[in-house]
C-alpha cells in the first residue's frame, strides 16, 4: 500500500470579511498518497487556490487538521507567476533552494523545459521578471521542480500561460522524471483533470 503523504481531516477554509468569519465547505477529509496527482476544481471564487495554500501550509486562516510528512519541508509551491529574484539567470533558475547542478545537467534540463536559448545567458544579471515572458517564467518554475526534485509539488495555475500541448508535456515530464512526487494542482482548464488520478471538486461558494 502506498504511503500517505498528506492527510486532511475536517479542513474548512475561513474567509474573513469585515471581521466576520465565513466557513467554506462542511469539512474536507482526504488522503493523498506518494506518487498521486490530485487536482482541485470548481467554479471561480470557490476557494481553490485558498485550499491549495492551506494544504501547503502557507494560508493560516483555516480550521481542521493537515498532516504533512517531515520531507514536505522541501516541498515546492509554484504560483501562477513564479518569483524571479534579482541577480543572474542561474540564481533565478535555482531559486529558492540554490542546489548545485552540474553544467551538463543544467543545460539538459533547460532543453527539456524549452529554455535552451537561455543557456548562453546563465551568468547575465538582468531583471528577469521583465525580460522573460510569463510562459518562459512558468517554464523556469518547472525547471526548478526538476532541479530540486521535491517529494511534494503544489501547482497553482502553473501552466496558465502555456498551451494545452505544453501543459500535458510538463505534467508527463514530472511523472517521468519525478515518479514518486505527489502533486496537487489548481487550474481552470478542463484538460487538467485528465492529467490527474483524482479530482476534488469544490462547490460554488455561497455569498450571504
Amino acid at each position: 500500500m502506498a504511503e500517505v503523504l498528506i492527510h486532511l481531516d475536517g479542513v474548512k477554509k475561513v474567509f474573513v470579511t469585515d471581521e466576520v468569519e465565513t466557513h467554506a465547505l462542511a469539512g474536507i477529509h482526504l488522503d493523498i498518497k506518494k506518487g498521486e496527482y490530485v487536482s482541485i476544481a470548481g467554479p471561480s471564487g470557490c476557494g481553490k487556490s485558498t485550499l491549495l495554500r492551506t494544504i501547503a501550509g502557507i494560508w493560516p486562516f483555516a480550521e481542521g487538521k493537515v498532516s504533512l510528512p517531515q520531507s514536505a519541508a522541501g516541498a515546492l509551491f509554484i504560483p501562477q507567476k513564479p518569483y524571479m529574484p534579482l541577480g543572474t539567470l542561474r540564481q533565478s533558475l535555482l531559486y529558492p533552494n540554490h542546489v548545485t547542478v552540474e553544467e551538463d545537467v543544467l543545460a539538459e534540463t533547460l532543453a527539456l523545459c524549452g529554455l535552451s536559448h537561455l543557456t548562453p545567458r546563465l551568468d547575465e544579471v538582468a531583471p528577469w521578471s521583465h525580460m522573460l515572458s510569463l510562459g518562459e517564467q512558468q517554464r523556469v518554475a518547472f525547471f526548478r521542480a526538476l532541479a530540486t526534485k521535491p517529494g511534494v509539488i503544489f501547482l497553482d495555475e502553473a501552466t496558465s500561460a502555456l498551451d494545452e500541448e505544453a501543459e500535458q508535456y510538463f505534467y508527463k515530464l514530472l511523472r517521468e522524471k519525478l515518479p514518486q512526487a505527489l502533486i496537487v494542482s489548481v487550474g481552470h482548464r478542463s484538460s487538467l483533470k485528465a492529467l490527474h488520478g483524482q479530482t476534488l471538486t469544490l462547490p460554488k461558494r455561497d455569498v450571504a
